[in-house]
């Protein structure tokens, strides 16, 4: 091994973007666990694509003993990926508002709406690739949903959504540790007006409630918090307001 430059990602910085991923022409960047990663040395060429695509300015060039960039290797690797393969970042996960439009029917013929238009006003809306910075942030009314919520609540859109900013999420599929440090730091940057948590009556459902407590806590931020309980059969059970509480219920 001799030394040269090789990328340097800082994980108390970095959001996840998958921004740097993608402009990794190489593929040495990858994310995982919610965090950019250095896959391997010999991918890195070391000449900082990806630095001017990180909005966080995680990423620095360092000089340190490393493996040969290996340029056939990276050729193998890229040409391993099939079209079925997982990008290492996707680029629609940069953030971004959304203007509502109304829909027309499917024969295009104005005025003849064939189905309710989305409320949806931000993107992306998963939990785990959303960034803290995104700037829609500032200001928001926060719904956070079980990703099963919006399929067993039929109206989900027009009851809960109009002029919210929505995140999804599912703690027992995904990392809870990861979604408590990642509420905590959103609820931190931003000045958020008020939450809504959208969960499910199933007991493991519930874990999203506390996650939401925990990150409240943790972030030492006093916000109106407001709790609804969907059944598996569709219906509302149960609604509470929790106004001023730093996370305490």
């Amino acid at each position: 091994m001799s030394v040269r430059n090789v990328v340097n990602i800082d994980e108390e910085k970095c959001d996840g973007c998958g921004q740097c991923a993608t402009a990794c022409t190489e593929g040495a960047i990858e994310i995982v666990d919610g965090k950019a990663r250095l896959v391997s040395d010999s991918y890195c060429d070391g000449l900082g694509a990806c630095l001017g695509e990180c909005p966080q300015d995680a990423i620095t060039i360092e000089q340190r003993e490393a493996a040969e960039f290996d340029e056939q290797a990276v050729e193998r690797r890229l040409a391993s990926k099939t079209a079925v393969d997982a990008p290492a970042a996707c680029p629609g996960s940069a953030p971004q508002a959304i203007e509502r439009c109304e829909l027309v029917d499917r024969k295009g013929q104005p005025g003849q709406k064939s189905e309710r238009p989305s409320m949806l006003g931000n993107w992306p809306v998963q939990l785990k690739l959303v960034p803290p910075s995104a700037p829609y942030f500032d200001g928001a009314n926060l719904l956070i949903a079980a990703d099963c919520a919006p399929f067993a609540y039929a109206d989900f859109h027009r009851k809960f959504l109009l002029d919210k900013v929505l995140m999804i999420g599912c703690p027992k599929l995904d990392s809870a540790d990861f979604y408590r440090k990642k509420l905590a730091q959103i609820f931190i940057q931003n000045d958020i007006n008020s939450i809504e948590v959208v969960y499910m009556e199933v007991p493991c459902c519930f874990g999203l409630v506390h996650l939401v407590h925990e990150s409240l806590k943790e972030s030492g931020k006093d916000i109106p918090l407001k709790l609804i309980k969907v059944g598996i059969k569709g219906d509302i059970l149960e609604t509470l307001e929790v106004a001023g509480t730093a996370g305490e219920s």
